[in-house]
């Protein structure tokens, strides 16, 4: 095509009919890059015990991740939460960049502030861009850093398909992906930070008066599902990483290029229903290896950001009558526009609200409150579905969740031998209006081994029960 094109140029004596053909000619090239990625189905299930493939359709084809991409943001603020550099409690602030970002949008000014856990609430439910730029700009100085940064973490978890050029999946010609390294992404989010996997299962949450409901219809609808994220621009069609497990056998799905957020939804279903039967009831330990202890500008200096963009498709997928809404509001590429919601319960949480700071520096992670001995009347009796999955013992619950986490690390140091292989973890849950803390040691496989634990931290005098998650 290109040749014959180029032939007739070369015959062409009319300068207009030249520029004609020649932009026709760049419309076939951009052409060719950008539908290599725009809205073309895209799916894999992998077993998240073994690592299988249980199912793949154009896994490695590069797609554009449209609010996928914010669960690398979401891994690097983790990974920051468990490397005591920042707490849930830690002001983001927000720039004026930040507040500027097209909607979705928590919708704080320029200047304004919320907490660390609510600017991730706000992701995982509403898929807030602005709270994801602004934890880009808290994390990583800049979002330009911090994107670096991702594709950095990126090709440390084995994400050699992926490239991030910024924290929340607003459209950008050079921001793309794979199926296969979504599924890596969302395996590694649960193996590495099972304390705060459990914000994924967030289907609302309270932002000061505002009940603010989220967007995965799967939550509720598909017995098993926790999490994980769902996606959606003009460019990438509706795109869903799903995690479900029946309680022995666990799977990560990834649907990416959906034409409808309904057709996405049953897509996902259909592969949940036919693939998670055959997925192993036994593992063999974590399948992403934790990348860790890096030098962020060594990191940073070995990722070379591509010099070439791919043009962005001005298309969107054939939407269907049941995302009418989104259609509507594709022309500002919306990301994760909310559609019809399920009916479904809700989930409580405590209330938030927005703080003016003065200074465009954020806090570093608070001291940790002094240890205050509970009594035995202060373990939570309620069992209740936490994270992470298969089974955990509970040790104490306290209304402070620094006291929560103060127990957690006393219990560490008296039984280093029991919990050697579980990790602590608070779950906030509201009893009678009241935000309490539940500590909890999960990465228990089995009932017999979670109480088992629990009887030896017993004869150490540490009052405890077993839950299944």
């Amino acid at each position: 095509m290109r040749k014959a094109l180029l032939g007739i140029v070369s015959k062409s004596t009319s300068p207009l009919k030249t520029m004609m053909i020649i932009a026709l000619a760049m419309t076939f090239v951009f052409g060719d890059v950008a539908s290599s990625l725009a809205a073309k189905q895209a799916a894999i299930v992998v077993d998240a015990k073994t690592g299988k493939v249980l199912y793949s359709a154009d896994a490695n084809g590069r797609r554009y991740p449209a609010s996928l991409t914010k669960m690398m943001t979401l891994y690097l603020t983790f990974e920051a939460m468990a490397k005591g550099k920042i707490s849930r409690n830690t002001p983001v602030v927000f720039s004026a960049k930040a507040s500027a970002e097209a909607p979705t949008k928590l919708g704080v000014k320029p200047g304004g502030s919320v907490t660390v856990e609510t600017a991730i609430l706000s992701i995982v439910t509403k898929s807030a861009n602005d709270s994801a730029t602004a934890l880009g700009e808290m994390l990583g100085g800049n979002e330009t850093t911090f994107a670096r940064m991702m594709t950095a973490k990126a090709r440390a978890l084995g994400m050699n398909g992926t490239v991030f050029r910024n924290a929340n999946g607003l459209p950008d010609p050079g921001q793309f992906t794979t199926a296969r390294d979504m599924a890596t992404l969302g395996i590694a989010l649960r193996e590495h930070f099972p304390q705060y996997y459990g914000y994924f299962s967030q289907r609302s949450f309270l932002y000061g008066r505002q009940r603010i409901n989220g967007h995965n219809r799967l939550l509720g609808r598909i017995k098993g599902v926790d999490g994980i994220k769902t996606g959606y621009t003009r460019a990438s069609g509706f795109n869903l990483v799903s995690s479900v497990s029946d309680g022995n056998r666990r799977i990560v799905g990834v649907v990416m290029g959906g034409s409808s957020g309904r057709s996405r939804d049953n897509q996902m279903a259909s592969l949940i229903n036919t693939y998670l039967p055959r997925a192993s009831t036994r593992g063999g330990g974590d399948l992403v290896a934790k990348a860790g202890g890096n030098n962020p500008v060594t990191a940073l200096a070995q990722v070379l950001l591509p010099k070439h963009d791919a043009p962005t498709p001005d298309d969107k997928p054939v939407v269907a009558q049941d995302d009418a809404t989104v259609a509507e509001d594709a022309t500002v590429a919306e990301d994760d526009t909310p559609q019809a919601e399920e009916a479904a319960p809700v989930v409580k949480t405590r209330k938030v609200k927005t703080v003016i700071v003065s200074a465009p520096q954020v806090a570093t992670a608070q001291v940790v409150a002094a240890y205050a001995e509970p009594t035995p009347a202060a373990v939570d009796p309620v069992n209740t579905a936490s994270v992470p999955s298969g089974w955990a013992i509970q040790v104490a619950s306290s209304p402070k969740q620094s006291e929560a986490q103060a127990f957690l690390d006393k219990t560490t140091k008296q039984a280093p031998k029991v919990l050697a292989d579980a990790s602590g973890f608070t779950v906030a849950f509201d009893k009678d209006g009241v935000t309490y803390y539940r500590a909890r040691f999960g990465g228990f496989g089995s009932k017999t081994a979670a109480w088992k634990a629990c009887t030896a931290l017993k004869k150490k005098n540490i009052e405890c029960y077993a839950v299944q998650q």
